[in-house]
């Protein structure tokens, strides 16, 4: 199997750690308050959640599928932790607001367009000719009266005057 064949399931194992992740050091947090020790766990947690999150993104994998999925499935998997290992209350309210959470990231995963053929990562020929600022209306070279830092018209207009 290819490496570019495994980009979409290495996208999903990424998100599940940064999930895993977040969802530690949030429970982390609430037990830090009683020993203070765990705040190590909640700095490790969080900064692999990003790190995590980060991978995922380099995968080429959209932000608004993966923060969705990430924030989502992390708030319903912290509050039924928090049920489970803090004996918090998980009210009809707040299961009604999970669930509309998960169909809330279920409809922004389905509703997503599919990735191009090519695929978006770092090997792909997309991306990088996004991040260069356009030219200007009038064309290459040209200045652009409304750009204060368009170095073309403060380095142009003395050699015109000349």
């Amino acid at each position: 199997m290819s490496a570019e064949a495994n980009a979409p399931s290495r996208g999903w194992t990424f998100l599940l750690l940064a999930i895993g992740a977040e969802v530690t050091a949030s429970l982390s947090l609430k037990g830090a308050l009683e020993r203070p020790a765990l705040y190590a766990l909640v700095l490790v947690g969080y900064v692999g959640a990003f790190i995590a999150l980060a991978l995922v993104l380099r995968e080429g994998m959209p932000l608004g599928v993966a923060y969705g999925v990430w924030g989502a499935s992390g708030v319903a998997l912290t509050a039924i932790m928090s049920l489970i290992l803090f004996g918090e209350a998980l009210t009809a309210p707040m299961i009604i607001g999970i669930v509309l959470v998960i169909a809330g990231v279920l409809c922004v995963e389905l509703g997503s367009p599919a990735p191009p053929a090519s695929g978006v990562g770092p090997e792909s020929d997309v991306g990088p000719e996004f991040a260069v600022w356009p030219e200007s209306a009038a064309g290459p070279g040209s200045a652009d009266p409304l750009d204060p830092l368009d170095r073309t018209t403060r380095s142009a207009a003395p050699e015109e005057e000349r």
